[in-house]
């Protein structure tokens, strides 16, 4: 089984191109370990995401995992490269919501969609490749890599709202010390399922990697995790859903989302933490379809960055900003508020 690499890069010098084609002895191998015992260093669950993705063609054809290799099988496929975070982000012109900008910080309204910063699967059009076209001679935090000037905090791809960028790097670093301190003011919004027995409360405990599924958090209790403390109240109940306001007082990676769901309060859409399917009401169909029509509406978490405030780190002055809801996320509240209205007409004309 002699194996023909022609190692090729491709055009956007993201991936790399590896083509093989079976020896004429070749028995019947399945297509996943076909490829794995003939790439070096790497795995095969690595190369069955790539089948998946669509990546790999034999003979010019998509195939799935269990393909069987035949004699002079031409098998291509296209990997990642590995990402180096120590290159520098490139520019990219994409438009920027600025809320607030001085000499020394700038306040962005991130929209939902955007990742923040340049990583393995987003190496352009993120926050970060926008604030490199538009703003030269970004600082880099120390401890960060060269691929995130500016940044002191992110926020998710998929969370909407404010986030404060630094200039200079004294207005890095002081706000860096109010994050490291807990002293920012962060208030956030959201649309979860359900509404929580109380009025408000304040959930405390850590948070680490699962388990199993490494791109998710989870509650943990074994020591491994790291303190995380949301406080929360509910601003609007509508039986099926409720309006929540959550207000942190640390900032780990998916906190709110993680202690939402954990609280059986699951953020509405949120595909990660069982908040893309139906947790309140009937499977009728009619209400299936409303729900659903609502998470085409806002195809995301219902998360928003609301409110950030800070003593700024240059005039020592307490400084407050707010955002707006975004407009798809106030019209899904509204079509919610809607129904449940005409929920509670109908069961008064039925009393």
């Amino acid at each position: 089984m002699r194996p023909y690499p022609d190692r090729l890069m491709a055009k956007d010098e993201l991936y790399e191109k590896s083509l093989f084609i079976a020896d004429p002895n070749q028995g019947l191998m399945r297509l996943d370990k076909f490829i794995t015992d003939r790439m070096f260093k790497v795995a095969r669950n690595k190369v069955q995401n790539a089948i998946k993705a669509g990546l790999v063609k034999v003979n010019g054809t998509e195939e799935k995992a269990n393909y069987k290799v035949k004699p002079g099988d031409k098998v291509e496929m296209m990997i990642p490269k590995p990402y180096d975070e120590a290159v520098k982000a490139l520019p990219d012109d994409i438009p920027l919501n600025i809320h607030y900008e001085d000499d020394h910080l700038i306040i962005i309204n991130k929209p939902a969609g955007m990742v923040v910063h340049p990583g393995v699967g987003n190496y352009r059009r993120t926050l970060v490749n926008a604030l490199v076209f538009h703003f030269q001679n970004l600082p880099v935090m120390e401890g960060n890599p060269e691929n995130r000037p500016g940044l002191i905090h992110r926020i998710d791809k998929n969370t909407s709202g404010l986030i404060v960028i630094g200039k200079t790097e004294k207005a890095i670093y002081g706000l860096a010390k109010q994050f490291y301190d807990h002293s920012i003011h962060r208030r956030y919004q959201a649309i979860v399922w359900g509404e929580p027995e109380e009025d408000e409360g304040t959930i405390k405990n850590y948070l680490a990697r699962h388990p199993r599924f490494r791109k998710k958090m989870a509650v943990v209790d074994d020591g491994t995790g790291k303190w995380a403390c949301t406080h929360w109240k509910v601003l609007e109940r509508l039986y099926y859903v409720s309006l929540m306001e959550m207000k942190l007082e640390t900032g780990r990676t998916h906190q709110i989302r993680v202690h939402m769901s954990n609280m059986g309060h699951p953020l509405f859409n949120d595909e990660k933490y069982g908040g893309d399917r139906i947790m309140k009401g009937t499977i009728f169909t009619k209400y299936k379809q409303f729900v659903e029509n609502c998470f085409d509406m806002i195809p995301r978490q219902a998360l928003h960055a609301k409110e950030l405030g800070f003593i700024h780190p240059i005039t020592g002055k307490e400084v407050f900003f707010e955002s707006d809801l975004p407009e798809e996320f106030g019209a899904c509240l509204e079509r919610w508020r809607t129904y449940v209205t005409d929920r509670k007409a109908k069961l008064t004309l039925t009393d």
